[in-house]
């Protein structure tokens, strides 16, 4: 039980330096990003005016109909389908904020996919 404690409590601490120096501006938003063991969540913010943009996740229903939710299969789904939703809006760039989180596996490959479709990351 203390080693989860710990690891969240260091990723809270990394989530704290990070959010020290990324912030979101209407042109270009911070990308946030939460990873439960189950799915992922990620959404675009204006930090100025305190305004979520848009948002996805493994739970909408274009991603968990396919089947694949908590793995990078659907990171990536959540990826595009972000990106798709940006592109509606007009924007073209992002700040990254991984929220603590190492920058491996799901987060990866979720900020992988958003290039893919030309967002810059």
């Amino acid at each position: 039980m203390k080693a989860i404690k710990k690891k969240t409590v260091r990723r809270l601490r990394r989530r704290r330096h990070i959010r020290k120096k990324v912030s979101g501006t209407a042109s270009r938003p911070r990308l946030t990003v939460f990873r439960s063991a189950k799915h992922i969540y990620c959404q675009a913010i204006d930090d100025f005016t305190g305004v979520t943009l848009a948002s996805a996740s493994s739970q909408a229903s274009e991603i968990s109909s396919a089947g694949s939710s908590g793995n990078i299969k659907g990171a990536e789904a959540v990826g595009t389908l972000l990106a798709e939703r940006l592109k509606e809006k007009g924007i073209e760039a992002l700040a990254f904020d991984r929220n603590g989180y190492k920058y491996h596996g799901r987060i990866e490959a979720l900020a992988e996919a958003i290039r893919k479709e030309g967002i810059k990351v």
